[in-house]
């Protein structure tokens, strides 16, 4: 269930062009829910996305950026306020190929928020998470009480 509040200020943090990612918005990740610990994100098939152009399965490249999405969000939702954070380390058991055509959608949970660190599990799967393409573990690094402009002013000063 989305937590409407915490949907609004994560939109509109990730609204600044300083706050994006060139590379999430080029494969056109989407956001398609979030609570508080948890993301669930999506990218859109597309064939040259294909890690093998005859069958059209993705490259496991496109399931590692979804899955470090999902968990990225998840830290950002689990968080008592906005910071950048950084993917220490993303442990990734591909369990099928994914379907040709068909959309990947990944959900994480932030399961344990440290001081410094953030543990993550996450799903990629189409539609159901009971039959998932990948699984994951990672642990992200909050790397700055910052974000954006005020993070690039004070690195610049």
């Amino acid at each position: 269930m989305t937590d409407h509040a915490l949907m609004q200020q994560i939109l509109a943090f990730r609204g600044k062009p300083e706050n994006q990612s060139p590379h999430g918005n080029f494969l056109g990740l989407e956001i398609i829910d979030i609570d508080r610990g948890k993301g669930v994100v999506r990218i859109p098939y597309r064939a040259e996305l294909a890690g093998n152009a005859t069958t059209g399965v993705l490259h496991g490249g496109v399931i590692t950026t979804v899955l470090d999405a999902a968990c990225g969000i998840s830290v950002i939702c689990a968080l008592e306020q906005r910071a950048t954070i950084a993917t220490l380390d993303l442990r990734i058991d591909y369990l099928k190929p994914a379907t040709p055509g068909q959309p990947v959608t990944a959900a994480g949970h932030c399961y344990k928020v440290t001081r410094n660190i953030c543990f993550v599990r996450a799903l990629a799967y189409h539609l159901d998470p009971e039959d998932p393409i990948a699984n994951c573990a990672a642990t992200f690094m909050i790397t700055s009480p910052q974000t954006g402009e005020a993070r690039a002013e004070r690195v610049s000063s």
